[in-house]
């Protein structure tokens, strides 16, 4: 047999030693994990499930998402990256199709599913052993705890000892079901909370602390929302930094930069054409026009489009899941691109969003726009509680100003080239 050697306390940050010594001694089953921005919790989860696979040769390992779309880009990579971590690389098989990842020594497999699809998780199967670990990543997504019962239902059965991790960010509103959730106490569940100040700085960076402090100082209550993981708020609204204003003709021509975003729609749903100006200093969003309406043809739309810009060169990213009518439009004259789209992209643009100073909103030029922002909420269970999802209904000005503002948002780095691995 091959041997295995790393130490995983100085792998993982220090406020993750009482949990490891935890799981290490089977005294809980289910541990939830808070923290906020750069707390590292997905990192520790990610290790701990590796190290348990190691370590009990009859356990397998579940990794969770709540849609199937993000596991390549998001839990697979991760996993992967605790491996590589703990320079294990030579100890494992990797498959991307489906996404799965082998331990060559014993034949121990980590999974990766999406709740979106039931019928694969109740079907599951192994050769041999059981399913010990179970990793709910991004947990505040899930439809709320029935879902996540009738998940762990399915998965553990058969064994003896289990290990379930709930990785997330505390979301704002109290009245969201994982924050209602962790002020239930039970036997066998242990509860975590961490933040960024307890991690080496040389793990997360110099330019993260410098971000983190300056939100501090910007906005106190996002920053302990975002960096620290404090429930802050009561509802259930997604954006709390809008605020109305009025701009004038000379207001709107002093913009330096203005950006177009583009939604379409037809029949039922309306087309929704958003002109912005981002001021980068401030940190400052400006929504100065809009066009929002059913039953409009693109040959209408682009007559009504090209009075709206600030020249008939200017930009527009326009939602890529309509080709033929970018294609139609571009013929029209139109400078127009498909915005680029990805697993988590809707997730990081409304964040983006959410992070502004502000979001002003010119509502005598823009209602529909105003209307759909101030009124959107999280999405509820069928209990009335809140999850971190967000609804697609309404929200057709919003993906307009998401795209909008595509190429201004600041990406964040791609898993596979973070040196230092924090999650």
């Amino acid at each position: 047999m091959e041997t295995i050697e790393y130490n995983l306390s100085e792998l993982i940050a220090k406020p993750f030693w009482k949990v490891h010594y935890d799981i290490n001694h089977h005294l809980h089953t289910h541990y939830w994990l808070a923290g906020g921005r750069g707390s590292t919790k997905s990192s520790f989860a990610s290790m701990e499930v590796v190290h348990g696979i190691i370590n009990n040769p009859e356990c397998h390992a579940v990794v969770l998402r709540k849609v199937a779309s993000s596991l390549k880009t998001s839990v697979y990579e991760q996993i992967r990256w605790a491996i590589e971590h703990m320079h294990l690389s030579h100890a494992f098989d990797f498959r991307t199709s489906p996404p799965q990842i082998t331990y060559k020594e014993t034949g121990q497999k980590i999974m990766f599913l999406g709740v979106d699809n039931p019928v694969k998780i109740k079907s599951l199967k192994t050769s041999f052993g059981y399913v010990g670990y179970v990793f709910y990543e991004e947990t505040d997504q899930f439809g709320g705890m029935e879902e996540i019962r009738n998940v762990n239902q399915s998965l553990l059965r058969g064994g003896h000892d289990y290990v379930v991790l709930y990785a997330y960010n505390p979301p704002a509103s109290r009245d969201n079901w994982v924050n209602k959730e962790i002020l239930i106490e039970e036997e066998d569940k242990y509860i975590s909370h961490t933040d960024y100040r307890s991690i080496p700085k040389e793990w997360l960076g110099e330019k993260f602390f410098y971000e983190a402090e300056k939100l501090k100082n910007r906005n106190e209550l996002m920053y302990r929302h975002e960096y620290l993981g404090e429930v802050t708020g009561t509802g259930g609204d997604v954006f709390t930094n809008v605020e109305e204003i009025t701009l004038s003709d000379d207001d709107i021509r002093s913009f330096e930069y203005k950006y177009y975003g583009l939604d379409f729609g037809f029949s039922i749903d309306p087309l929704a054409f958003v002109a912005c100006s981002y001021d980068k200093k401030h940190e400052t969003l400006y929504i100065y026009d809009e066009i929002y309406q059913v039953q409009l043809a693109n040959r209408k739309a682009y007559q009504m489009i090209i009075p709206k810009l600030h020249n008939q060169s200017a930009t527009i990213f326009a939602d890529s899941a309509e080709p033929k009518s970018i294609s139609e439009l571009k013929g029209y004259g139109l400078n127009i691109y498909p915005v680029k789209k990805g697993a988590d992209s809707v997730d990081y643009g409304i964040s983006w969003l959410q992070r502004l100073e502000k979001i002003y909103i010119d509502k005598r030029r823009c209602p529909n726009t105003y209307i759909a922002c101030i009124g959107y909420e999280y999405e509820r269970n069928k209990y009335g509680e809140y999850i971190s999802n967000y609804p697609d209904k309404n929200n057709h000005a919003i993906d307009g100003i998401r795209y909008a503002c595509s190429n201004i948002m600041r990406r964040p780095i791609d898993i596979k080239s973070r040196k230092s691995g924090i999650f």
